[in-house]
């Protein structure tokens, strides 16, 4: 009869266990994963909008470097 009971609180602490602490540590670190890999994701997907921005600003500052030359004039030193 008191292997039963002591059985049977083993088996409730362990239960107690299980569903108190590790069960909500493996869902927070699937939840914190899961967050990380969102926010590095976004983060790459910024830094390519950046890159594209930026390609795009250079490309458009150098056709107007381009066509905008202008007229030379040479200089001449005044005595």
């Amino acid at each position: 009869m008191w292997k039963f009971i002591l059985y049977f609180f083993l088996g409730y602490l362990l239960f107690r266990f299980i569903t108190g602490f590790l069960i909500p540590v493996f869902r927070t670190g699937k939840q914190i994963k899961r967050q990380f890999n969102d926010m590095q994701q976004r983060m790459e997907e910024q830094m390519k909008q950046q890159q594209a921005d930026t390609g795009n600003t250079q490309q458009t500052e150098k056709s107007v470097n381009n066509t905008s030359v202008g007229e030379y004039i040479d200089f001449e030193e005044v005595k």
